[in-house]
């Protein structure tokens, strides 16, 4: 018996397999479900550190003297003092945000010109100032240790999204 091409495709089953002649396009629902959990992921890692980085309020570093001539020209809305540290946060009238030093056990006379000036003062609590003097180590490793993670996550789905379309590939043929 001669069998043409045209009867061999068109078997009993169970005889052979033949390839589908159309093949989807579209990725498979597991492979579309990963990257969107990927997405996701990324997008809230991305959120989360804009929200911690605005958070933050960033002072500009200045002289002593330099807060002395705006304490005289009363540019100074608030002042915190850390006596720890010896530093004044220094809030501006004009919204800005400064970090003046001041020289050891002068912290009386600084207090005692805002009050003249009727600049309202708050000192910080002695955990609060042990929380700003560990805060001033570099975080710069930090930030390299959440970009790995993140690579890593994303090489892992990758991965994933890859073995789950070879099975799949393969299971088709």
């Amino acid at each position: 018996m001669v069998c043409s091409h045209a009867t061999a495709a068109h078997a009993a089953p169970g005889d052979a397999r033949v390839p589908p002649m159309i093949t989807s396009t579209r990725a498979p629902l597991t492979a579309r479900i990963a990257v969107l959990v990927a997405s996701l992921a990324c997008a809230a890692l991305f959120a989360g550190a804009l929200a911690a980085r605005a958070a933050t309020i960033a002072y500009a570093p200045e002289s002593f003297t330099e807060y002395e001539q705006q304490l005289n020209g009363g540019k100074i809305k608030a002042v915190t003092i850390n006596k720890r540290v010896r530093s004044l946060r220094v809030t501006l009238t004009d919204g800005s945000y400064v970090l003046a030093r001041y020289k050891p056990k002068e912290e009386k006379k600084v207090a005692a010109a805002l009050q003249a000036k009727h600049v309202p003062v708050t000192l910080l609590t002695p955990t609060e100032a042990g929380k700003e003097v560990k805060a001033k180590k570099p975080a710069k490793h930090k930030l390299r240790y959440i970009a790995a993670g993140v690579l890593v996550v994303v090489i892992v789905i990758v991965a994933a999204v890859l073995l789950i379309r070879r099975r799949r590939y393969s299971e088709d043929y």
